[in-house]
């Protein structure tokens, strides 16, 4: 089982959520394809939810422009 660390690029304030730059959580997937893309991205949502209580879905950066995926593991 891969582990991922997904880490936000740039600052970003929309829907009234706020990222700043190195935001970052560690994703361990079942599946060796990016996390962002799998299921929908519901790991990679849950684990910014957990850590720091926002939803990155809603803030509309689920995608590689904003986040930097790097398989760790």
């Amino acid at each position: 089982m891969p582990l991922y660390r997904i880490t936000t690029k740039h600052r970003i304030y929309t829907n009234n959520i706020r990222l700043e730059p190195g935001m970052r959580v560690d994703v361990v997937s079942n599946s060796f394809g990016n996390p962002i893309y799998l299921n929908g991205g519901q790991l990679v949502i849950d684990a910014f939810k957990r850590i720091y209580g926002v939803d990155i879905k809603k803030a509309g950066v689920l995608n590689s422009v904003y986040l930097q995926i790097k398989r760790i593991g």
